[in-house]
């Protein structure tokens, strides 16, 4: 059979279709334009249709290709993990600009994949980051990044802020888990897949996010910041929980579409 053809046998997106027999081929989308007629060998022929057939069951396409592109990054991912969004950048973004403005040691919290730590830490070699999960598996998967990419960051195995050392960060950044647990959306599209932990952040979705902020004035400098990714319709309650705590200088920015979806603030005291 040629790759045009398994390409029409299968009932998936057909961008996703021809990212898996891309990589079952170990060749880049291009080359299936340009020899779709060629045929394709039966073992890679059924690897492609077994996955086809997995990513038509709801399984992420980030885990069947074993990858996801983020910010300059190829990250690993696994079912340990969540798979990180292109919204995330925005996190990035914001963290580097508190780079640029003297925060040198930063602190990443339920870093997953590793995906903003190695973000920050790919364009802002001289910064101290540490990246922390409360997951061994998960941070496998960071750590195996780390090496894989060649970047240096110290992995530390805690329930957020609990083994972590106080009082010395200038900066704070965390997309942590932030959906309610009766949310319809969890039963949607690839999050069945993904790990709870990393996607339900207590019975209205703010707790997590409510322990960060709580906890987070014990850890960092005096200036320091806090920066939260969180849900598009709750902007207005991290910012209150941050004001309530006593931070400065709480705003909110926008994602890719134009939803609400961080939020951070200043410590001062």
């Amino acid at each position: 059979m040629t790759a045009r053809e398994l390409l029409q046998q299968v009932a998936i997106d057909r961008g996703d279709a021809e990212g898996l027999l891309a990589n079952a081929l170990r060749v880049d989308r291009a080359w299936l334009f340009a020899h779709g007629d060629e045929p394709v060998d039966d073992t890679c022929a059924e690897h492609f249709m077994a996955q086809a057939r997995a990513r038509a069951g709801g399984e992420p396409l980030a885990y069947l290709l074993g990858y996801r592109d983020f910010w300059n990054l190829r990250l690993s991912v696994n079912r340990d993990v969540l798979v990180p969004r292109r919204e995330t950048e925005h996190l990035v973004e914001w963290a580097i600009e508190r780079i640029d403005a003297g925060a040198r040691r930063v602190l990443d919290l339920g870093t997953g994949s590793g995906a903003i730590a190695l973000a920050c830490k790919s364009e802002r070699p001289e910064v101290e980051m540490c990246a922390v999960d409360s997951g061994q598996n998960a941070l496998s998967c960071a750590r195996a990044n780390g090496e894989s990419l060649g970047l240096e960051v110290d992995w530390l195995c805690s329930d957020w802020f609990d083994k972590v050392p106080p009082s010395c960060w200038d900066l704070v950044v965390s997309n942590p888990p932030y959906i309610a647990a009766n949310d319809a959306h969890l039963s949607q599209g690839d999050l069945p897949a993904e790990p709870a932990l990393a996607l339900i952040g207590g019975h209205t979705g703010l707790e997590s996010i409510d322990h960060i902020v709580g906890r987070a004035p014990d850890f960092l400098r005096p200036g320091g910041w806090l920066l939260l990714e969180h849900g598009f319709d709750q902007a207005e309650a991290v910012a209150a929980l941050l004001r309530a705590r006593g931070f400065s200088t709480v705003s909110t920015r926008r994602d890719w579409s134009g939803q609400a979806r961080m939020t951070g603030g200043q410590w001062l005291s």
